[in-house]
């Protein structure tokens, strides 16, 4: 079972990762100038997870300074939302990132279930309730029920990750992995900046 630290507010400055940091965010709904960022959930990958609650109008510089850090990679499920609510809500740019969603679209172009749950359950055989997905993240108290599924959200992030990278391999797309990671950060900035429903690469 997961060890789940709660963070009030921040990320405590005495948390550090060595290597690459898994990140999931969950906010009120999915509009970007709407909903906002309520949790920011992280790990190393070593069964433990920091869940940090972010309050309306609060600054949150340690999280901050993780996220913008050039130094520290990002892992993501789907990380187009979440480095755009993040630089909505925290105006930073998190970068490098690396998307499991983005790799398996590449890899496993076999199938059409990229989902986070169907990862977990093809390539690691581990079954994730997303049960909890659309709770209400804004309460005052978390539920343990919610708690758990947000640290499922980040804890397998690193296992995938290590298997889509021998995917990419075998198939001869790191390359081009690498280059789409890269982007996100722009086409996150183009969703805030309005551009979310138009493809600007189109005719």
């Amino acid at each position: 079972m997961a060890q789940i630290i709660l963070h009030d507010g921040d990320l405590s400055p005495d948390v550090t990762f060595a290597g690459s940091v898994a990140v999931d965010t969950e906010t009120m709904g999915l509009h970007l100038w709407r909903d906002r960022l309520c949790l920011v959930q992280l790990s190393a990958g070593d069964g433990v997870c920091h869940l940090v609650r972010i309050h309306p109008g609060t600054p949150a510089p340690g999280l901050a300074a993780l996220m913008a850090d050039p130094d520290r990679e990002k892992i993501f499920h789907y990380a187009r939302f979440d480095v755009a609510v993040m630089l909505r809500r925290l105006g930073v740019v998190t970068a490098p990132i690396y998307c499991t969603k983005i790799a398996s679209r590449l890899c496993r172009t076999n199938t059409d279930a990229h989902g986070l749950r169907s990862l977990c359950k093809d390539l690691l055989g581990i079954e994730i309730s997303k049960q909890m997905q659309s709770s209400d993240w804004g309460a005052p108290t978390l539920s343990p029920e919610q708690m758990d599924y947000a640290a499922n959200d980040v804890l397998y992030l690193h296992r995938l990750r290590e298997t889509l990278d021998t995917m990419l391999e075998r198939e001869g797309r790191m390359d081009l992995a690498r280059a789409c990671f890269g982007f996100v950060p722009h086409r996150a900035a183009l969703d805030v900046a309005g551009w979310a429903d138009q493809d600007i690469f189109d005719h």
